[in-house]
């Protein structure tokens, strides 16, 4: 058992000491991609969208583009965390401020807290979606008006837009590749994020 346990934590600090290479080609791929990525998304909701009094961009996003941009390769980054991860914690978000907004003390950590457990039954840990879950009952009237609308826009559009770009600028140079296809494998052999 001990052995077993080496081996994972020695695969684990391999994979973390791989992301946090000093490697000007992967930081300039993830500027570029994250930067234009939210880009879009902050240019739709400050330009075209405020005009209408509608939200595009959440705190979520930044979040999410650490990880779907910088650290492709993580589990964590892969499309189905993506969008199943914002959307579960989204759907939750906005449903425990419909049945217990009065008391945002409670209805915060509940929303978070549910939305870690429905992410991690349907193996889709996202951790920018406990932001999404609780910018939803947080995150002031502009979002709490919203109701079911927030999983649809800001969540879903935004994440597809994320999305797009990350499938763009992460397979322009050889070397970075999105979706990561080993991630499956490692999942398997290690167990990490079932």
């Amino acid at each position: 058992m001990l052995i077993k346990k080496n081996k994972t934590y020695r695969k684990t600090r391999y994979v973390l000491y791989k992301e946090t290479l000093i490697d000007f080609k992967e930081h300039f791929w993830a500027f570029l991609g994250s930067f234009v990525g939210l880009g879009i998304v902050s240019f739709l909701h400050f330009e075209i969208l405020s005009k209408y009094d509608l939200t595009l961009i959440i705190g979520s996003f930044g979040a999410s583009c650490v990880l779907i941009y910088g650290a492709i390769n993580s589990p964590l980054a892969q499309p189905k965390n993506l969008f199943l991860g914002h959307i579960i914690s989204a759907c939750i978000g906005v449903t425990i401020y419909k049945l217990i907004g009065t008391y945002i003390w409670i209805a915060a950590p509940l929303a978070v807290s549910l939305s870690i457990i429905f992410m991690q039954m349907a193996k889709a840990l996202h951790p920018p979606g406990g932001a999404t879950a609780l910018i939803a009952v947080t995150g002031g009237s502009s979002i709490t008006k919203l109701g079911y609308m927030y999983v649809i826009s800001p969540v879903l559009t935004g994440v597809i837009i994320l999305f797009l770009v990350a499938l763009l600028f992460n397979n322009i140079p050889h070397k970075r590749q999105y979706p990561h296809k080993t991630t499956h494998r490692f999942n398997k052999k290690f167990n990490y994020f079932k």
